[in-house]
């Protein structure tokens, strides 16, 4: 009975849960990625994206963007070997199609957004080639996310201030999203894939009905100026934010979307300059917030009820992140309990940190795998666009379990549209002299018709 009182008594100072002593394990050396070479650009992306066959790395590439696409086998000592090379400028993103692991998009300083059909077993030779050239925004293209319920959408962003969403099948700019007034930094599609989510510069967060072509919501998220990510929390449907404070502190809130007025829950972490990656487990609960430039990788859950977010543990490593991934859920090994794996991006190197949680037994463990997201899409294109609604598919994990079959490779079409070639700085530049020449010549033009016409005047 006294042992029950103290138990009691303890409960009320620590919460319950089956994830409380999650812990994470970083693979030995010849387990990771060793002799990559990441992309120094400062702008904010995750620079690595991941599928169930290939691990992608925006490249430090000299006169022109690139990334690498590495097969989930070929780790170790990297050496030589070919890169995705068709940009004209830096890659600033990249994301892997969700139900295609094969297909992977790219954004670039150079306007265009691309698609790419990686081979089965890799790449042998460099790519230059495009299966698909996304051409409408006037600057540099800043994301790429592939729509997690229907095929072959994919919505973009740029320092045009616009959002377009793509059938990339047909390489058509379906919808146009106007309204933000300020560089858009982070994006995200909702759980459904029917509403879009941005975080821009200007430290408001935008909730997108893309197929309405219109921002239905926008709140002022963090009051610092800094950079900021946005997230949306899986099937629990709230928002989640990364920004700093007045006083630079690392903050985050949560919001729910139909009431965007105050957070329901805020919180200051620390003084790192660092943006926090967020990376949500929607199966487990889990929120993983990586932050850049340090080595840690704190994880928290989250829950139905106020404060909504439950601290849980810190992952630490001495090697700071450049970026992060993580590798879709149908990939982690059940076998070790392992519940999320992550793909750390170093100065030279991709590291896998596996998230497990101790169990005794041997056997498949059926209560940390619920349904997860199947990889296979539950509505076409068309079908969305033409408004159509659909849930994910789910699968379960474990016995019995089989991966989807293998794609064919996707046929696209080039886009007949008529679009406005997009324009890099030097371009504008260039563009803004030869406009001001003109403008100097127009003017001489007009002086000396004036004094012509005075001197006749004076005869």
């Amino acid at each position: 009975l006294l042992y029950f009182g103290h138990w009691v008594t303890m409960s009320r100072f620590v919460r319950s849960s089956k994830f409380r002593h999650v812990f994470g394990t970083p693979a030995k050396k010849e387990l990771t990625y060793d002799g990559v070479k990441p992309t120094r650009s400062a702008w904010d992306s995750n620079k690595v994206a991941a599928s169930t066959k290939f691990v992608g790395v925006i490249w430090d590439a000299q006169g022109g963007g690139a990334f690498a696409v590495l097969s989930n086998e070929n780790k170790g000592k990297l050496g030589q070997f070919p890169l995705v090379s068709g940009h004209t400028a830096e890659v600033l993103d990249i994301d892997f199609s969700p139900f295609n692991p094969n297909i992977i998009a790219s954004a670039s300083e150079d306007g265009y957004a691309k698609i790419w059909q990686i081979p089965d077993g890799g790449l042998t030779e460099t790519m230059t080639t495009a299966a698909q050239s996304l051409s409408g925004h006037k600057r540099k293209v800043g994301t790429v996310n592939f729509n997690p319920v229907a095929s072959n959408v994919l919505a973009t962003t740029s320092t045009d201030f616009t959002v377009k969403i793509w059938d990339i099948e047909k390489g058509d700019s379906v919808y146009d999203v106007q309204g933000h007034t300020d560089i858009i930094q982070s994006s995200t599609w909702n759980y459904n894939g029917q509403h879009y989510a941005t975080a821009s510069k200007d430290k408001k967060v935008r909730v997108i009905d893309p197929r309405a072509n219109s921002i239905v919501q926008e709140v002022e998220a963090h009051a610092g100026v800094k950079g900021m990510r946005v997230a949306y929390l899986g099937r629990k449907e709230k928002l989640f934010t990364m920004g700093f404070s007045k006083t630079s502190e690392r903050q985050f809130s949560l919001w729910d979307p139909r009431s965007f007025g105050t957070p329901l829950h805020s919180e200051n972490i620390d003084t790192a300059s660092g943006i926090l990656m967020p990376f949500y487990d929607d199966d487990t609960n889990i929120l993983y917030l990586a932050g850049k430039g340090d080595g840690n990788i704190r994880y928290y859950e989250v829950v139905d009820e106020d404060p909504y977010i439950f601290y849980l543990t810190e992952f630490k490593s001495a090697t700071p992140q450049r970026g992060m991934t993580m590798v879709p859920k149908t990939a982690v090994d059940t076998s070790i309990c392992e519940i999320a794996r992550l793909l750390k991006v170093t100065q030279t190197a991709i590291e896998p940190i596996s998230f497990t949680v101790p169990r005794k037994s041997d056997i498949f463990q059926d209560d940390l795998y619920p349904p997860t997201f199947a990889g296979e899409a539950s509505l076409s294109a068309s079908e969305w666009f033409s408004g159509k609604n659909a849930e994910p598919k789910l699968v379960q994990l474990g016995p019995g379990y089989t991966a989807p079959t293998p794609k064919a490779p996707t046929e696209f079409k080039q886009s007949t549209k008529p679009v406005e070639t997009p324009k890099t700085q030097k371009e504008l530049e260039a563009l803004f002299h030869e406009q001001a020449k003109k403008i100097a010549a127009l003017e001489a033009e007009i002086k000396r018709k004036d004094e012509k016409i005075a001197s006749l005047e004076g005869q």
